[in-house]
């Protein structure tokens, strides 16, 4: 095994159990080794054997092997919460005894304790000690040609614009998540599911929270129908009725329930009456 990949710092790897030390086990081989400090190390283990562990810097800039788990690894995505600010940062936590430094230069905007950033864990080339910048714009990939409209995806919510909010989409690639006056907007870092809603021709991707095109469709449908048949086939709705009364009476926008009232109306499940839907055979 070439041992210079082997303890790649901010990343997990399988170390073989070397020796036992005074302190621990040491992990490696002959050209390389890392302490496992004897509260990570698991009950009855010999040498020979190998274990999953994350290999970073301790107190003294020093390698150091763990078999517990941080909140992200070098070159992934993370919302981590600042634990405390001096004057080279503010430091992050990030599952491990020692908290991840966010250095001033990689911030967008100066950071406080208790808040929560998005960022990009990194192995810094000069140092070789694990840091995060929260300039995440930088790392983002294109999106993929496989990416289609109605697409069902993962969403890190990482910063308010004024049209919406951006977000992290299957860890990879940027989008916008596009927000109307008066419509609820994500928290910054949230994850959540969501859709894409359409690829423009210079390649940005808007997002959905919900469902779009055909699938949004046949849900909206499903779910007035099943509301009509919980409301004993009746519903006091009609397309002139006040958006927040449809969306307390249904749960869908009036857009939505206007497409679900004709899909339903084709299919001649209902007939519509003065201000009231009802279903076809029940009073």
């Amino acid at each position: 095994m070439d041992g210079s990949q082997m303890l790649e710092i901010a990343r997990s790897s399988t170390l073989e159990v070397l020796r036992a030390a005074p302190m621990g086990l040491i992990l490696g081989d002959d050209e390389d080794e890392v302490l496992l400090p004897t509260r990570y190390v698991p009950a009855a283990t010999e040498p020979g054997e190998r274990l999953d562990v994350f290999v970073y810097m301790d107190s003294e800039d020093r390698p150091i092997a763990t078999t517990d788990r941080p909140l992200a690894e070098a070159d992934e995505f993370a919302c981590l919460r600042v634990v405390s600010v001096n004057k080279i940062g503010a430091f992050l936590d990030w599952g491990l005894p020692k908290d991840l430094l966010l250095p001033f230069r990689s911030q967008l905007s100066r950071v406080r304790p208790g808040q929560s950033v998005v960022v990009r864990v990194l192995c810094d080339r000069a140092s070789g000690r694990p840091v995060a910048t929260a300039k995440v714009e930088n790392f983002l990939e294109r999106p993929p040609a496989r990416l289609r409209a109605g697409q069902e995806v993962q969403l890190l919510v990482c910063e308010e614009t004024e049209l919406g909010c951006k977000a992290i989409v299957d860890a990879s690639f940027g989008g916008l998540i596009h927000c109307g006056p008066g419509m609820a907007r994500p928290d910054v870092g949230s994850t959540q599911k969501g859709f894409i809603s359409s690829i423009r021709s210079d390649g940005k991707v808007d997002l959905s929270l919900g469902p779009v095109g055909r699938v949004a469709a046949d849900e909206a449908r499903d779910t007035l129908l099943s509301a009509l048949q919980q409301a004993g086939g009746r519903l006091d709705l009609c397309d002139a009725s006040d958006p927040e009364d449809i969306r307390r009476g249904v749960g869908l926008s009036k857009k939505a329930f206007k497409r679900a009232v004709g899909a339903l109306y084709r299919e001649r499940l209902i007939t519509l009456g003065d201000a009231r839907i009802d279903l076809v055979g029940e009073k």
